[in-house]
């Protein structure tokens, strides 16, 4: 008898997130679709369901709420016992898009570059507070939510961590070249390292002083964010060697969190952290994946602007 493959994909009611349930659950996979809104989780499930795919189940989850999380994490030991799959799906954006048509025929988010901050102040904000929220949600809770499973995806055979990250995330955004070394230095970074650089971040948000202490100046929470979890990727990856522990940068997708623009499709956009959820045991661990390939966290090339794809 085959033993079920359990995985828990977290936001997972909608684009690459719900993408992401449904071709597990088309490889086999036994699926936890969560969700904040319990609504929308449960209409999800159906629409999987329509598709003939029964296994999937739902599960609400607030990864920003520790009693949701201990509510998940109860249900997956008495009903599963153990858990082989971790996608870490669920993220804020940080920024508002004032002006949805002029964002949308300016290219999306391929003209939010640093360079281009003076031309976007009327159409894209960062208030502090959701520059905030963006790293609470983004960083610190997807690090409890992983660290509160790990108990559980030790027993199991073949256990996955899948961080959903971003091109955003990469360090050719900063332009801070110390910290820049230091963030790729895996070897010295430490988590509590990365806890300082990213209240050093927020005090200098706060402050306006992005620009003169190198950070990025554009969707700047967003990529402070996904650097660190970046960062935090390889340090787990180091530390529970029975794990792989990947982080994928899915590509510039057509969703709700690019406001509809992009250049691919939310199926197209899942096929990367599935390929690395169902990587053979022999395979990496403490990498990034460009969609289903290897690459680098930090660009040494210009970035070329029509490539960027920067959100999930």
């Amino acid at each position: 008898m085959v033993a079920l493959i359990y995985a828990i994909v977290t936001g997972g009611n909608k684009g690459i997130g719900f993408e992401i349930c449904r071709q597990l659950a088309s490889n086999g996979v036994k699926v936890i679709l969560t969700s904040r809104n319990q609504s929308r989780g449960e209409e999800a499930i159906e629409k999987l369901n329509v598709c003939g795919l029964s296994n999937v189940v739902f599960h609400q989850l607030d990864i920003n709420d520790p009693s949701s999380i201990a509510c998940l994490v109860k249900f997956v030991q008495t009903q599963l016992g153990k858990l082989d799959i971790l996608i870490n799906n669920a993220a804020e954006i940080g920024i508002i898009i004032h002006d949805d048509k002029e964002f949308k025929d300016g290219g999306g988010f391929v003209q939010v570059l640093d360079e281009n901050v003076h031309l976007l102040t009327n159409i894209i904000k960062e208030p502090y507070e959701l520059g905030e929220k963006c790293l609470n949600t983004n960083y610190y809770a997807t690090k409890t939510i992983t660290e509160s499973l790990i108990p559980l995806l030790q027993p199991s055979k073949s256990p996955r961590i899948v961080n959903v990250t971003s091109t955003y995330g990469d360090l050719c955004w900063f332009h801070n070249e110390t910290l820049k070394e230091e963030l790729q230095s895996i070897d010295s970074l430490t988590e509590e390292r990365i806890d300082e650089i990213i209240r050093w971040f927020l005090t200098d948000f706060k402050a306006g002083k992005l620009q003169k202490n190198g950070w990025p100046l554009t969707t700047s929470a967003y990529k402070v964010s996904k650097a660190a979890l970046n960062a935090y990727t390889r340090l787990m990856a180091r530390k529970y060697e029975n794990i792989l522990v990947n982080c994928v940068h899915p590509g510039y997708a057509i969703t709700d969190m690019t406001s509809q623009t992009g250049f691919i499709t939310a199926e197209e956009g899942a096929k990367g952290p599935v390929m690395v959820a169902l990587l053979p045991d022999n395979g990496p661990s403490g990498v990034y994946f460009d969609g289903t390939q290897i690459a680098s966290f930090s660009s040494t090339r210009l970035v070329d602007k029509k490539q960027i794809a920067p959100l999930s």
